[in-house]
């Protein structure tokens, strides 16, 4: 086998987080330097939320378990396991669980997540 072709990711950069939030970031900026693309694993805890912000990637969203919903100018949009999401660069959202149990998801970023670029409101 050509181990060159491919790479497996089993150690994702796990980002630090100070809400519960869990983020391991398979590839991407932070994991292996790719702007690019980013792929996470995430699970957002009960009663989880962040503040808006306008990103300057497209996010893709999957709901493995659980649900997770989505402020996009001010409509609230509920996803459940099975469903997905693309909400595109320049859209301004909120994430929040504000369910009783944990929602566990992937999020992909094109181009890749970038802390400088996502524009979170204070």
């Amino acid at each position: 086998m050509n181990k060159e072709n491919y790479h497996i990711q089993k150690n994702p950069f796990i980002v630090p987080t100070d809400d519960g939030k869990y983020i391991g970031e398979h590839f991407g900026k932070a994991s292996d330097g790719n702007s690019d693309i980013s792929i996470a694993h995430m699970v957002a805890p009960p009663q989880w939320s962040e503040p808006f912000q306008t990103p300057e990637f497209d996010e893709y969203t999957f709901i493995i378990a659980g649900k997770k919903q989505f402020l996009i100018n001010e409509e609230a949009i509920i996803l459940e396991a099975g469903q997905s999401i693309k909400i595109n660069a320049g859209t301004r959202v909120q994430y929040s669980n504000p369910f009783d149990k944990p929602c566990t998801y992937i999020s992909i970023c094109r181009p890749a997540f970038d802390f400088e670029r996502v524009n979170r409101e204070d």
